[in-house]
């Protein structure tokens, strides 16, 4: 990972924009979204920034950029046509440790601003460390395209409702499988229907029902020879649901890195049936418990879980790599 992904709070926070053009603008309409105290430094003012200060919403130094300017900011972006001056604004902002990003220059930039997948209060951003702005464009339209847009109003009806969900799933994957059920279930469906308010009461609803105990779910997953990119998305999907992960010998850190970052990892026991008897511990305290193993994964016979425990064996690799 070339870069860190961060997101950053910016309300009420000084940010500079150098430069009044068509770019600056774009930049600086971003950063006012994101609640920003933008101020522009610049001799000219395209309309759009022209419009924006008459309405009160950013501040103009009017003039040419020098290293005070970056003096209490936070962060700054240089917008300009002319390399050099973007060039002294990164050189100054290093000098004072302010972040700058300069727009399509990777080399001078401290950070990268992401191509953004906007379902407010959820936002997926997408950068590929400045190598290649526009592939992250295509993965951006390409997800545009796969997520829903009633997941920011599900995500903000959720996070109205969140310390009732606590309360009222305090174990762990019980309320994951809540989250599920709202996500691929009747409130979703309600909002997509622009029917917000019955959205609402069927979140209510459902937890005003009576509790049902927690039944917990094990995933058997073949690796391979371990290489994470040949992973079927059944695989990865299992991976990304798992609150544990039983790990064999030989499954390589590439394939756990894909796993759910709070999953907790055991190793297995060197017998199969120790490691069957260890998994079904695991499910009858309620967790989703995936274990991995390099080649094609046992079966649960050879596990030794009886016929009443489900152990979905999940293909981890495609018919044309096995």
């Amino acid at each position: 990972m070339k870069l860190f992904p961060l997101f950053a709070d910016l309300r009420g926070r000084p940010v500079l924009v150098v430069g009044g053009g068509e770019v600056a603008a774009r930049k600086a309409a971003a950063l006012l979204a994101a609640g920003a105290d933008v101020t522009v430094v610049a001799p000219e003012l395209h309309m759009d920034l022209r419009h924006a200060l008459d309405a009160g919403r950013l501040r103009w130094h009017e003039g040419y950029f020098v290293p005070e300017c970056l003096d209490g900011m936070w962060l700054a972006v240089a917008a300009t046509a002319d390399r050099a001056v973007n060039r002294a604004v990164a050189d100054a902002g290093a000098a004072r440790r302010c972040f700058v990003n300069v727009v399509d220059d990777p080399e001078l930039s401290h950070f990268q601003v992401p191509a953004v997948v906007d379902r407010d209060p959820v936002t997926i951003a997408v950068s590929s460390a400045g190598a290649a702005p526009m592939f992250a464009r295509r993965i951006r339209e390409r997800l545009e395209a796969l997520i829903d847009p009633q997941l920011g109003p599900l995500t903000a009806l959720a996070a109205k409702h969140r310390d009732a969900i606590r309360q009222r799933f305090a174990n762990l994957a019980a309320r994951r499988a809540f989250y599920d059920r709202l996500y691929e279930g009747e409130v979703a469906a309600l909002l997509r229907q622009g029917r917000p308010a019955e959205a609402e009461s069927a979140l209510l609803a459902e937890l005003a029902q009576r509790a049902v105990a927690s039944v917990g779910r094990i995933v058997v997953v073949g690796v391979g020879p371990g290489d994470p990119g040949s992973l079927t998305l059944a695989a990865l999907r299992a991976l990304n649901l798992a609150d544990v992960l039983l790990v064999a010998d030989g499954v390589p850190e590439p394939i756990l890195a894909l796993a759910r970052k709070d999953a907790s990892r055991r190793p297995a026991p060197a017998g199969r049936i120790e490691s069957g008897r260890l998994l079904l511990s695991l499910a009858e305290a309620g967790h989703t418990v995936v274990y991995l193993e390099r080649g094609g994964g046992p079966t649960a016979k050879a596990l030794g879980l009886s016929d009443s425990w489900v152990v979905e064996q999940v293909p981890g690799l495609h018919a044309d790599q096995d």
